[in-house]
């Protein structure tokens, strides 16, 4: 198929998404429209909760497969928004509305070059595009709720604002609640045991601790303590104090090996909300990053943490648009942009197929 028709039937599908409020667990409507476009496009769909996907026609269990991932639903607008977040609105070639940037433009730039490959039948791969939802709450009925059912998984395109750059790996994100313990007693006399002493070592740890192993692209796991927590009253030793540390995990560690460690060195209770927001990663010679490297792109660490945290196979996160502008007031994305990735996710899915 011509990559112009694509090209404009991508933009016309991105406007109706931004029409169509779609908070994260609030996606149904865009859900819907996406369903609707590929059954349109005589493209059989599957759904489950808000989430939607499709195999080529000739997919075969036989074959090894590519998952294109993207996301449609969105934060709530921005309080500095100066237009209607949901009025997709065309000015100086910037498409503008509330998930034009993250992650609308890749998800149907993603749905373009599927459909540029849906009816060959000489592919080497199979190829699967999931546009899933809950991605910016992390929620469990997203990607999370499909993978079960699409089958082995080769490796992974993930749509994320990249600037269409090859982000060949992203931190890891834990969470966890620590509590020191010590004994109440009055801040008077020599009664209690002060659990406020008794977390001060464990947080300056945290603070100075440097895990062995390093990254060549992120360096270090970073833990940083951000919530502190302990005490009623002013003439009482706290018998407890509770203490929350951020930490983003290298693509050197896994979640599990990170609680380990910190286990090993401190005397709090350490209790991790989730380590299901796993560091992910791609080897730099694998051939999808190779095919974009040899385009022209280059690669790069992500800080940032997507649906690509619940993938357990290589992943890639490319995409349109720019993080920067994610999450932002007034958000945009640059027809050029769309037009652009289009062809780059053809370009790089032609050299492997």
């Amino acid at each position: 198929m011509e990559q112009h028709i694509l090209y404009q039937d991508a933009v016309e599908l991105l406007k109706g998404m931004i029409a169509i409020p779609s908070i994260s667990r609030e996606e149904a409507g865009t859900a819907e429209l996406i369903a609707g476009f590929l059954s349109s496009k005589g493209i059989p769909v599957e759904r489950l909760h808000n989430n939607v996907w499709a195999r080529n026609r000739w997919y075969d269990p036989a074959k090894p497969t590519i998952l294109l991932n993207s996301h449609h639903d969105t934060v709530k607008p921005n309080p500095a928004y100066t237009r209607d977040p949901f009025a997709p609105t065309v000015e100086e070639g910037r498409l503008y509305g509330l998930g034009s940037n993250d992650a609308g433009a890749s998800g149907v730039s993603m749905l373009a070059a599927f459909r540029h490959f849906y009816d060959r039948e000489d592919l080497k791969y199979n190829l699967i595009v999931a546009i899933t939802a809950e991605e910016e709450n992390s929620g469990h009925d997203g990607l999370e709720a499909v993978i079960p059912h699409l089958g082995p998984i080769d490796f992974a395109i993930v749509g994320e604002p990249t600037l269409m750059q090859l982000a060949i790996a992203e931190r890891g994100l834990v969470v966890i609640d620590c509590v020191a313990h010590g004994r109440a007693g009055h801040a008077a006399r020599e009664e209690g045991d002060n659990a406020i002493y008794r977390a001060l070592p464990d947080i300056e740890w945290f603070r100075t601790f440097r895990f062995p192993k390093e990254s060549d692209l992120f360096g270090a796991v970073k833990m940083t303590v951000t919530i502190i927590e302990a005490g009623s009253q002013h003439n009482v030793v706290p018998a407890e104090c509770r203490f929350t540390v951020d930490i983003r995990v290298t693509d050197r560690y896994t979640n599990e090996e990170v609680i380990e460690e910190i286990r090993r060195h401190v005397s709090c209770d350490v209790v991790p909300r989730s380590t299901r927001l796993k560091p992910s990663s791609i080897d730099p010679a694998h051939p999808i990053v190779q095919a974009g490297v040899a385009l022209g792109r280059t690669t790069y660490g992500s800080p940032t943490t997507s649906d690509q945290a619940l993938l357990d196979v290589p992943s890639l996160k490319l995409g349109v648009g720019d993080s920067a502008r994610s999450h932002s007031a007034d958000e945009f994305v640059y027809l050029s942009e769309i037009e652009e990735g289009i062809g780059l996710y053809i370009q790089m899915l032609e050299r492997i197929l």
